[in-house]
């Protein structure tokens, strides 16, 4: 193959720091000048060691005319010097080489935000999936592993099958293997190989053939469990958290000199993920919840005052309570964690529900199963236990809810009402993906290979206002994406259950602050 020397000669225009201890920005200017052709460069940003930890190096940024800011990723040649690099195989690929300009240009990046004003600042970018004209890999020498991480997720084998069959058909590897458990498989755990073969078929079945787990994090063994099996691909699946170890991961690899490409696939059924328009398994979620709805709404309207009480998943975020109920039109009340509810007094829940029996006989109420807790924590003995992930354990508001409206109503001798709660979190979980998340993977599965084989690291892919793009881990990782109850989403849901906002207008204001400016790109993709 076509060898050639390249080293990492960009220095940075002007780059921002991270300062890991305060989670503060800072912005600081060196001299300029034109990138290297592959567009891989930005001067080395330095590793800061401290004992056993390694904290997170200063994240590239390249600056342009006119605002523009380009949000890079890091890059082997960042740390490693003299790299060769080698033709794309793809060129000789019978189903790609017919493609015209199937490789992505190394100047394309994607926009951020593409809703302006006319004197607005281009804005921040992000560098653009796809493949490279070179690769910084030979395909005999990609010794690559998968690994699946945190809760279930519809989706989960189909990006494991599309990593594989891509690696495989597109690139001639054949070297890969499937870490068992979760970040624990790493060293505690045997590996599976992993060949078109062995997944031709796991995406028509639910959960991941390659087991997954919470917690398990430790770097170190990981990190010599990657070495001395001689793994220098990482593909890594799982949600912020699981981002946040494969950031840490990425970290100490570079710090040893590893010439090793960690890359992540962002997994949450919730969609609150930064950034990215939305995460795979959504699509499927909200599609079967539309069956609990259903069922919720027959057992609701086949008695006298039924109320069909459904919790659905969002510890912090509520876009599957959202999206399912406006894709239903059979709800009457959606209850989120964005937006706070009371239960007695005018204005508040118990007397919405009246008024909705008093009406129509019957109703269906959708709650997500982070909606509510200030009012639990009021009303029960809470503990501040934490999961292995370090997710704060939520009380089961749907149960909650349901005593509270019986307590309620049964104080009221001329209202009887019979109430169902359906809690189908572990079915949805637990499906196949459907045809859409099923393309959406795919695609996922693609980016991440490309950008691993062009010698990109510590980054997670994902699309971006419609287009792929590789996304520096720590921008996915800053907070989590939540429903912005002031944006025109949530007042179609409001609209079309018509139910009452619970709170005084000047409220969400006020609750939300900055996030009032979200990135709630599922929104975006909805109105086109």
């Amino acid at each position: 193959m076509d060898s050639t020397s390249s080293s990492a000669s960009l220095i940075i225009p002007s780059f921002r720091c991270f300062d890991a201890t305060n989670h503060r920005r800072y912005y600081s200017t060196l001299p300029s000048c034109s990138p290297t052709p592959q567009g891989a460069g930005g001067g080395s940003a330095s590793i800061h060691v401290m004992g056993n930890s390694t904290t997170i190096a200063d994240p590239k940024i390249i600056t342009g005319d006119c605002g523009y800011l380009l949000d890079d990723v890091p890059h082997l040649s960042d740390y490693i010097q003299d790299l060769p690099t080698y033709s794309n195989p793809l060129q000789d690929n019978p189903a790609y080489s017919v493609v015209k300009q199937y490789f992505v240009d190394v100047d394309d990046t994607v926009a951020e935000k593409i809703v302006v004003s006319k004197e607005s600042p281009r804005g921040n970018h992000f560098r653009r999936a796809g493949p490279r004209q070179k690769v910084y890999f030979e395909s005999d020498e990609v010794h690559a592993c998968i690994v699946t991480c945190g809760g279930l997720c519809p989706g989960l084998n189909t990006v494991i099958r599309e990593i594989v069959c891509g690696l495989y058909h597109m690139y001639g590897v054949t070297g890969v293997l499937g870490i068992e458990g979760g970040y624990k498989g790493f060293y505690a755990r045997n590996t599976i190989p992993l060949t078109p073969k062995v997944v031709n078929d796991i995406h028509k079945r639910g959960g991941t053939i390659l087991g997954t787990s919470r917690g398990g994090h430790d770097t170190s063994k990981i990190v010599d469990s990657i070495q001395d099996r001689g793994i220098n691909q990482v593909y890594i699946i799982g949600g912020d958290g699981t981002q946040k170890g494969a950031s840490v991961i990425f970290e100490e690899i570079r710090r040893r000199g590893l010439k090793v490409a960690v890359v992540g696939i962002p997994k949450t059924i919730d969609n609150d993920i930064l950034v990215i328009d939305k995460s795979f398994g959504f699509d499927t979620a909200v599609e079967e919840a539309q069956r609990a709805i259903s069922a919720a709404h027959v057992e609701s309207e086949s008695i006298e005052n039924g109320i069909g009480l459904v919790k659905l998943m969002g510890r912090h975020s509520g876009f599957i309570a959202m999206y399912a109920t406006l894709a239903s039109r059979d709800v009457d009340c959606c209850l989120i964690p964005e937006s706070p509810f009371y239960l007695e007094g005018p204005g508040g829940l118990f007397e919405y529900i009246e008024k909705r029996l008093n009406e129509n006989g019957h109703m269906v109420i959708v709650v997500a199963e982070g909606a509510g807790q200030e009012l639990l924590s009021g009303n029960t003995c809470t503990m501040d236990n934490i999961d292995a992930s370090g997710n704060k354990q939520l009380q089961d508001v749907g149960f909650w809810i349901s005593q509270k409206i019986k307590d309620h109503f049964s104080k009221k001798q001329k209202l009887t009402i019979n109430l169902k709660y359906i809690d189908p979190t572990y079915m949805i979980c637990a499906v196949p993906s459907n045809a859409s998340d099923n393309v959406y993977c795919t695609l996922l599965a693609h980016s991440a290979i490309h950008g691993a084989m062009a010698g990109y690291t510590g980054f997670t892919v994902g699309p971006v206002n419609g287009k792929h793009s590789c996304i520096p881990f720590q921008r996915i990782t800053e907070r989590q994406n939540k429903v912005v109850i002031t944006d025109r989403m949530w007042a179609r849901c409001l609209s079309s259950t018509n139910q009452p906002s619970f709170f005084s207008p000047k409220q969400p204001f006020e609750k939300i602050g900055d996030e009032k400016h979200g990135d709630n790109h599922v929104e975006d993709l909805a109105i086109k």
